[in-house]
């Protein structure tokens, strides 16, 4: 048996387990603990490569002197891999968690830009950290304004299992007492500057229905015995996160969720492992286990469970379900109504503001706080008061120094320096969040004559913007340069992007819940209606997209999924 740090990263002889989770991700890493927590001996599958906490973030300490371009990517990698370039995080200290174009191709039928992390922890290395949970209202609104199919839950069935991974992830935030936003256990939040909160105070002085508060983020800021536990510590606000955390200071799959399902002697993780498809046998009317191919060998071996959760994330968890084909099952596993891949949905970051703020030059900031400032949505909340579906959210910061090489004449000498400097003006810079409408002619599908170098069918990709997404984008322009005036900014400049589809990284759906099995794919449990010991908990399973970062969401969808699987299997359900 091969172990490190109490991981087993060797396969048992006979190739069998209580339970089979596909990606180590969020969602992944989430499902491994609950199950083995239950006593169910769970193997973890990873396409990715082994990365365990502490031990394999190489750049997490290195200075920008310490790397070869400085942390800038070397124009032949940006030529050659266009799409992940497009990434914020994606730079010379990041790009070993990254996939790059040529290494794992799918198919642009539009253009659509996937951002993907193949490794043990997946993209919870790699993510943004902020958390809000879902309101009543986010729930509610399919079934609402008809956009899609009514979601089988609602706030209070996922209210204590919010609650529940929030204690164990660790999430600072404010109450602040929304019903657009709901409060959850929260670690003490950060901290305005002088220029947000005067600006704060401004917004919400002139709109009564916008409520600007301190972002909510999986970040240690004072641990509790629970984080200290899992050999955490406190956040050092380093803004170094998407290198991988020497402190634990933020959550991720490999210094919490994994380590945890280690400690109970059930987990086994095998890196390398290409999920090719779930086997379905037709005579128990069940899935069976899983096909897999080595990533480096490309040997084929089959691995055997009475449950399986696909959490590969959204597109892949798609790829894999798609690709699970049998007599039984012609167009993927549990797809008796043809939508699986159907109905995906992302989020349009499209559109953003910048501006600037006279004046508080005699104050400052320190440190590199996580998180921005957030607005709930305000727009067809509670009914229908626009010529577009839906909202979105409202991120701004503000930020001394930068700013000044727009201004003619400073670009040389003392005043260039000053200008990009503590002693340069305040900047604004606001963003929009906003959902997007799942769709049926937002789709992937499996190419019929293109394989990857194991074998599998490439995925291809239809998704893009409609006239709703350019409704809502030009509202949040119009309404961010309205609030930024009123705010007290000057000089405010809008942008919108054009960035494809795919850049926000929040795609979901294609696997979508539902109460009808022939409008929906997965139950209120997240089971496939046709096949129920296999679940989706990842944002494949997503029957909406809301306006809200989906993390937190997925950690709790699964928690809830994971839990109730423990149960029926010990009952003799499943």
């Amino acid at each position: 048996m091969s172990s490190t740090a109490g991981f087993n990263y060797t396969a048992n002889s006979n190739h069998t387990y209580d339970a089979i989770v596909i990606g180590s991700g969020i969602s992944g890493g989430w499902a491994a603990k609950e199950l083995c927590e239950a006593g169910l001996k769970t193997l973890v599958l990873e396409r990715g490569k082994k990365v365990e906490h502490l031990k394999d973030y190489p750049t997490a300490t290195k200075n920008p002197w310490d790397f070869k371009h400085h942390g800038d990517i070397p124009i032949k990698n940006k030529q050659e891999n266009p799409v992940v370039n497009r990434c914020y995080a994606y730079d010379e200290s990041t790009e070993h968690f990254f996939v790059k174009d040529t290494d794992h191709p799918y198919i642009q039928q539009k253009p659509f830009d996937w951002i993907r992390g193949y490794q043990v922890g997946g993209k919870s290395l790699l993510w943004a950290r902020q958390t809000q949970r879902w309101s009543k209202y986010d729930f509610e609104g399919p079934a609402r304004d008809g956009f899609a199919v009514d979601w089988p839950i609602r706030y209070d069935d996922l209210a204590p299992w919010y609650s529940y991974v929030e204690r164990f992830a660790g999430i600072s935030g404010n109450n602040d007492g929304l019903d657009t936003l709901p409060d959850g256990e929260f670690l003490p939040p950060w901290e305005m500057n002088v220029v947000e909160k005067v600006m704060q105070q401004r917004i919400m002085n002139n709109y009564k229905d916008r409520n600007v508060i301190i972002g909510r983020c999986a970040h240690l800021t004072k641990p509790k015995e629970v984080h200290l536990q899992q050999g955490r510590g406190q956040c050092q606000a380093r803004n170094l996160c998407q290198r991988g955390c020497p402190f634990g200071g933020y959550f991720s799959s490999n210094s919490s969720t994994l380590p945890t399902a280690a400690k109970t002697g059930n987990l086994t993780v095998l890196p390398n492992s290409v999920v090719h498809s779930i086997i379905y046998d037709e005579k128990k009317g069940k899935a069976t286990g899983v096909r897999v191919i080595d990533a480096h060998s490309k040997q084929a071996t089959e691995y055997f469970a009475r449950i399986i959760f696909v959490n590969a994330a959204c597109l892949n968890t798609n790829l894999i379900l798609l690709n699970s084909t049998s007599s039984r099952f012609p167009q993927g596993i549990g797809n008796d109504n043809g939508l699986l891949g159907k109905y995906i949905a992302f989020q349009n970051y499209r559109g953003s503001l910048t501006a600037r703020m006279e004046g508080y030059e005699d104050t400052y900031y320190y440190g590199r706080r996580p998180t921005a400032v957030m607005m709930p949505n305000f727009r067809n909340v509670h009914k229908q008061e626009t010529d577009f579906l839906r909202g979105y959210m409202v991120f701004y910061t503000a930020t001394r120094g930068g700013w000044g090489h727009y201004t003619p004449g400073s670009q040389i000498g003392a005043d260039y320096k000053d200008a990009i400097s503590e002693a340069g003006n305040w900047g604004v810079y606001m963003m929009m969040q906003g959902e997007t409408i799942p769709k049926a002619s937002n789709l992937v599908y499996l190419s019929k004559d293109k394989k990857d170098e194991w074998g599998i069918p490439l995925l291809a990709v239809s998704v893009d913007y409609d006239d709703n997404d350019e409704k809502s984008l030009k509202d949040f322009l119009q309404q961010g340069a309205e609030m930024l005036e009123k705010a007290g900014c000057k000089n405010i400049s809008p942008n919108d992007s054009k960035q494809a589809p795919g850049l926000d990284i929040h795609e979901v759906g294609g696997v979508r819940m539902g109460h009808d099995p022939k409008t929906s794919l997965l139950n209120k449990w997240n089971q496939l209606h046709a096949c129920t010991n296999v679940f989706v908990t990842d944002g494949a399973c997503m029957t909406s997209t809301g306006t809200q970062n989906p993390s937190l969401t997925f950690m709790a969808i699964t928690a809830r999924a994971a839990n109730y699987a423990a149960e029926q299997i010990k009952k003799g359900s499943l």
